[in-house]
């Protein structure tokens, strides 16, 4: 019997995990490309252990020796990982302790989605959606922080409020946030979902707000099958490329979930991006990189992790051996003779939760 769900559900579901939460986070350093190395021999990451579910749309980054997992929930949850393997929640296992003010009353936001973890300008950006299932009208926020270390001086969330917000008017829908810094080092936030698909604005450095120098909106992505279902981009730069990922299909049906990540490539930041075919991501292009098994249902809502010389793809997956709960998966990301991203098979092994 296969059963619908919303990112709600999924929230409510993973407060049972975080009971007692208080406010805020812990410390990272240096943007999604790690400055230490990746675990030894790069080994596929299939059996990991700890709190690895609910996890829905996971974004990844690294401080020091720790990796720290942001993930939709009511206050966004945090965990932490020395060796992307065990999982563990941070402590406080929150962002927000409920709900911006803001978010609940202009939206109606009763819980927060999709995150997005970066470090420019000397502290962390953490840009997320508020957002109603099935409505464009949404926003995306940002909250900072001087340290993700709880231990550190000045550490805190500051949360500045929306940076941009999309209307039932609007054609494009403003949840999904990623930050992209280009090779000229300025900040990017891709973002979208349904409608018409992929959008892209350039942010101010120094605010982390909406760019005033350049108030384009810019298209990179779409589709006109599976009722306009692309969402989710996540963009890196690997060699003279940017590589853009996003997600196909549907997410939150647990097992009936058909979400899949794609990818395309351009040597512009703004794109046009183009998938291995030459089809352009605006009408409708994309290469697949994930794939679904009998146990791992509903790939999608993919980071990439830059640790090092290695690439990991961070996503979640619905568990056909768990009532088709939403997983935590990171597997090795590779790269073809051509410059495009796959995954190497690997066998399908036990996942513990502690």
């Amino acid at each position: 019997m296969s059963t619908s769900y919303s990112r709600r559900h999924f929230l409510r579901t993973g407060l049972a995990l975080g009971a007692g939460l208080g406010l805020g986070l812990g410390g990272l350093q240096a943007r999604r490309a790690g400055a230490a190395s990746a675990p030894e021999g790069g080994q596929a990451m299939t059996q990991l252990s700890g709190r690895i579910s609910p996890v829905h749309d996971p974004a990844i980054i690294k401080a020091g020796d720790t990796y720290y997992l942001f993930c939709t929930a009511t206050g966004l949850e945090v965990r932490k990982s020395t060796d992307l393997v065990a999982w563990k929640m941070a402590n406080p296992p929150v962002v927000f302790g409920s709900v911006p003010a803001w978010a609940r009353e202009t939206i109606g936001a009763t819980n927060l989605w999709a995150p997005d973890i970066s470090y420019f300008n000397d502290r962390y950006h953490l840009y997320y959606s508020a957002s109603t299932f099935g409505s464009n009208r949404s926003a995306i926020g940002l909250a900072t922080n001087v340290t993700l270390d709880r231990e550190a001086e000045g550490w805190g969330w500051v949360d500045h409020g929306p940076v941009i917000e999309s209307f039932r008017t609007d054609n494009y829908n403003c949840i999904d946030p990623n930050l992209i810094i280009d090779e000229d080092g300025v900040p990017w936030l891709a973002f979208g979902s349904f409608w018409s698909g992929i959008k892209m604005r350039r942010l101010d450095y120094e605010t982390g707000m909406l760019s005033t120098e350049d108030e384009t909106l810019y298209h990179l992505a779409t589709r006109h099958v599976n009722s306009g279902s692309v969402e989710a981009p996540f963009i890196i730069r690997k060699g003279d490329y940017y590589y853009l990922f996003v997600s196909f299909d549907f997410c939150c049906r647990g097992v009936d979930s058909t979400y899949r990540v794609m990818v395309g490539r351009s040597e512009k930041v703004t794109g046009p991006y183009v998938d291995r075919d030459g089809v352009e991501m605006l009408d409708g292009g994309g290469t697949q990189v994930t794939f679904p098994t009998e146990r791992w249902r509903g790939p999608g809502h993919n980071s990439i992790l830059q640790d090092g010389d290695r690439d990991y793809i961070v996503y979640h997956a619905y568990d056909a051996q768990n009532n088709g709960t939403p997983t935590l998966r990171i597997d090795p990301l590779e790269w073809d003779d051509d410059g495009w991203p796959f995954i190497a098979p690997q066998e399908e092994q036990e996942e513990t939760e502690a």
